[in-house]
């Protein structure tokens, strides 16, 4: 994994990939030729065959109806459970379509019984929709939430986290790579601390932006689910998500059924789907989730390794242009970085900075306290600027987005 030394990031991009090869990448990105699209952690540029795929499906909608074409996609649909298991190493059984990554953690999360003196460990990084969940849940069971603590470089502390669990840690809930610091959090190390401890907490890990950015390996992590979206890194369409669940998880009642996930059996019985479809719901758009199954049979032929390579030395290189501009203070931290880079000035509002830039035709996001209250009140910070590469962006457009920040904090 590339991270960024002293000297900045290496001269040559380690990814492998060609100019030639960006040129076919955004030639398939038709967005990519329209604006410098710094904002895929928020909601990424998809590939034309995403896009092709959905609609394709829609048509048949409307010309044989919906259940009609639903059956006749029977088998695409069927493909879409393994693509998206392949993104985390993981079998089709294993996994659940939904309709975003909230809506996956929460499938997982309110299926753990939680009872009164219960603990509930967090990171210190961790999202807003997870902890507002977590504490409403902690409120109703008379439960107790708490944070892990971060080490010095900004990650969250394994060995903190040790000392933290005993036999009233119920759930631990952990955001692999926030989306407002640029870090990434040692997945695995928690899953084997948690292992080695013998604690029988429940880990939920929110991957939603690092499904489709690297590789990842759910049996090394060792969490019990695994939640994920399709429209950040993996480029798939909005209101998609897909929800990972262990062998242990699989023994669980889901706190949302119907005739999708359970069948009724008798007047008073049902019987619980022995898969992760237990997970899902039975109505969303099948246009949708034929588009993700796309956009991860895209992430998939390209390689995650590679885009993992190449997002990671763009956002490496932007983080050491953005240092050299008077006044912007990078924030990103942690020994291992992603493709999200934050960065403020003291001479504008975070806020402003954003619309600044994008009224210069870049896209960028803002990160405003509220997502990550715990976060941002720990290290000071009233708001972020947020940009976030993809493996089709290019030089121009990294000196688009650099202009637009010196003349937005100028």
């Amino acid at each position: 994994m590339t991270t960024l030394s002293a000297s900045g990031p290496p001269a040559i991009d380690p990814s492998g990939l060609t100019t030639a090869d960006i040129d076919r990448l955004r030639a398939e990105t038709p967005g990519s030729m329209r604006v410098p699209h710094f904002n895929n952690a928020g909601s990424a540029l998809p590939p034309q065959v995403v896009v092709n795929t959905m609609i394709e499906h829609l048509m048949r909608e409307a010309e044989i109806g919906g259940y009609e074409a639903h059956a006749e996609a029977s088998d695409r649909l069927a493909n879409v459970y393994a693509s998206c298991g392949a993104l985390i190493g993981a079998g089709a059984q294993s996994i659940a379509l939904t309709t975003s990554a909230t809506d996956s953690w929460l499938r997982g999360f309110l299926s753990i019984p939680l009872a009164e003196g219960d603990r509930i460990l967090v990171a210190q990084a961790e999202y807003a929709s997870n902890v507002l969940a977590v504490l409403a849940a902690a409120r109703r069971a008379g439960a107790i939430v708490e944070a892990i603590p971060d080490n010095a470089s900004g990650i969250l502390d394994v060995e903190a986290m040790r000392s933290m669990l005993d036999e009233r840690v119920k759930v631990v809930s952990i955001t692999h790579a926030p989306s407002q610091n640029g870090l990434l959090n040692p997945a695995e190390e928690i899953g084997a601390a948690l292992r080695d401890t013998g604690s029988t907490a429940w880990y939920l890990l929110d991957a939603c932006q690092s499904v489709g950015q690297m590789p990842l390996d759910a049996s090394a992590i060792g969490a019990d689910f695994i939640s994920a979206t399709g429209r950040k890194f993996l480029r798939g369409p909005r209101g998609t998500g897909f929800l990972w669940a262990s062998p242990r998880a699989l023994e669980l009642e889901p706190a949302l059924i119907d005739l999708n996930s359970a069948e009724w059996t008798d007047l008073d019985d049902y019987r619980i789907a022995p898969g992760a479809t237990r997970f899902e719901s039975w109505e969303k758009s099948y246009a949708a989730m034929l588009g993700m199954g796309a956009a991860a049979n895209y992430a998939l032929s390209l390689g995650l390794d590679v885009t993992q390579a190449r997002i990671t030395w763009l956002a490496d290189r932007i983080r050491a242009e953005l240092s050299q501009i008077p006044d912007v203070q990078v924030r990103d931290r942690g020994q291992v970085r992603t493709g999200i880079v934050t960065f403020s000035t003291s001479r504008r509002a975070a806020a402003d900075v954003v619309a600044a830039i994008k009224a210069s035709g870049v896209n960028v996001s803002y990160s405003p306290p509220d997502y990550a209250l715990r976060d941002f009140r720990a290290h000071g910070v009233t708001g972020l600027v947020r940009a976030s590469p993809h493996v089709f962006t290019n030089d121009h457009d990294i000196d688009r987005l650099l202009d637009a920040v010196r003349e937005a904090v100028a």
